[in-house]
């Protein structure tokens, strides 16, 4: 979700987006404040492997959309993993921390649905984590892949598909 938004389909996103900042906005106090040790964030690097959580997200709000940037910013003292591609887990700390917290289910947020989303659903699942995926949290770049992605996480992976307002924390 911290995206300086300076891709191709940037706009396509962007305007999906929009949509789950404040669902996203709400899941992150409710989970900061009743679970924080479980709230992780995740983030591409875009390229910088000296990127920690402050780099990514400054530049993200110095981007072409701070106002979809700022208002679901990761406080200093939660979890941050950066990832170099699609999936959470390829090639991160993030399957290593989870099992060092006894965490056995995952609740996927954030964008892309049909990409980031849907890969990190895999992951998690042939990892033997069970997965739930926000269906108002997360973002599409194109609306009708992002519905199959669902599905087939649903189908194929026993994802729980859920809204925000059924999403607790432990």
């Amino acid at each position: 979700m911290l995206n300086p938004y300076e891709h191709d389909d940037a706009d396509a996103l962007a305007q999906s987006v929009q949509k789950t900042v404040p669902v996203l906005q709400e899941l992150v106090a409710r989970w900061s404040r009743d679970d924080r040790d479980h709230l992780v964030y995740v983030n591409d690097n875009y390229g910088d492997w000296s990127a920690d959580a402050k780099t990514i997200s400054k530049r993200a709000v110095d981007g072409r959309h701070p106002e979809l940037v700022e208002p679901i910013l990761p406080e200093d003292d939660l979890s941050f993993v950066t990832k170099a591609r699609h999936t959470a887990f390829y090639g991160t700390p993030l399957e290593y921390m989870l099992r060092d917290k006894e965490v056995s289910e995952v609740v996927l947020t954030g964008q892309v649905t049909e990409q980031c989303i849907l890969y990190s659903a895999l992951d998690a699942y042939v990892r033997h984590f069970e997965v739930a995926v926000v269906r108002d949290a997360v973002a599409t770049i194109e609306p009708e892949l992002g519905d199959a992605a669902l599905a087939m996480m649903e189908r194929n992976m026993a994802a729980q598909v859920v809204a925000a307002s059924e999403c607790e924390p432990a």
